[in-house]
């Protein structure tokens, strides 16, 4: 009796085969097919990934941040990959993709700062406002720039601390790179007495000038009366040198300047205050007390 039971059953799957055929072929079809998607896909997505990594490498871009935004095209493309082979087998990817978005908002809003930043470090990669070993100011913090991380970027003072900055803050505020340009200008303000001669100031602020071989002559060379202050005539010099020299060509020019200044008996005013005395009589002393 069991025996035909089962006979039954095979030939009822039989007749129930036979019947869906076309319905059981056009599954396997789209099954195989969402497999090949997803094969060519996951092919793809690392060969693009790689050749991404490699380009990024080969511009000097930070190694963290190259794998990362590598990485973030493979995933995307997996992604798409998925969502692809969920609709070759009868998946409703609208509602897939209504969930992914919420998910993906509901991440955003709980990791809002450290997207922001991960943004801005993507900009400041892409833009390049600067680079490893670079002297800057970020929105008042100064040092040389050690790496450009997802997150964050790296600064070793002049002091020899090491500063983290979030990128999010670099990346709204003022840039100020300080090592771009291979050469920079030097200010003055110079200031003497009233009594000086201007033409013979002119003169020794300018053969100051001309005697340092590292002023860049060809930039050109200002030299002026500036401002007539209330103390002192305000000379400005302005001179160009390379950026390596520019610290101390200015302590080197500026010393030399009082030098040449003193020589000539040229004063140098500072703020001064005249103190007068008054001698009161003993009886205008009694009277004012009374």
């Amino acid at each position: 009796m069991e025996h035909l039971n089962v006979v039954d059953d095979l030939n009822n799957a039989g007749s129930w085969i036979v019947r869906n055929q076309e319905l059981l072929i056009s599954y396997a079809v789209n099954i195989v097919a969402a497999v090949v998607i997803l094969v060519i896909g996951m092919t793809i997505a690392r060969i693009i990934a790689n050749t991404a990594n490699r380009l990024l490498q080969a511009r000097h871009i930070d190694p963290t941040v190259a794998d990362f935004l590598s990485a973030l095209v493979r995933y995307g493309i997996i992604a798409f990959t998925l969502i692809a082979a969920l609709g070759r087998i009868g998946v409703q990817t609208t509602s897939v993709i209504a969930i992914l978005g919420a998910a993906g908002l509901a991440v955003g809003l709980a990791l809002k700062d450290s997207l922001s930043n991960l943004a801005a470090g993507v900009l400041l990669v892409i833009f390049r406002h600067f680079r490893s070993g670079e002297f800057v100011d970020l929105g008042g913090i100064m040092g040389t720039v050690m790496n450009v991380q997802i997150f964050s970027t790296t600064l070793k003072s002049a002091d020899g601390k090491m500063v983290v900055v979030p990128n999010g803050k670099i990346i709204t505020g003022n840039i100020v790179n300080f090592s771009r340009e291979p050469v920079r200008r030097n200010e003055f303000i110079i200031g003497v007495s009233y009594d000086a001669d201007v033409d013979q100031v002119l003169t020794l602020l300018r053969e100051v000038v001309d005697a340092d071989s590292r002023v860049l002559q060809d930039m050109g060379v200002q030299i002026g009366l500036n401002e007539l202050a209330a103390s002192s005539m305000n000379f400005v010099v302005r001179c160009w040198s390379n950026s390596g020299d520019l610290q101390n060509v200015y302590w080197d020019l500026l010393k030399n300047f009082k030098r040449a200044l003193d020589a000539k008996g040229i004063g140098i005013p500072y703020p001064q205050m005249d103190v007068h005395l008054h001698r009161v009589s003993q009886p205008e002393a009694e009277a004012k007390a009374e």
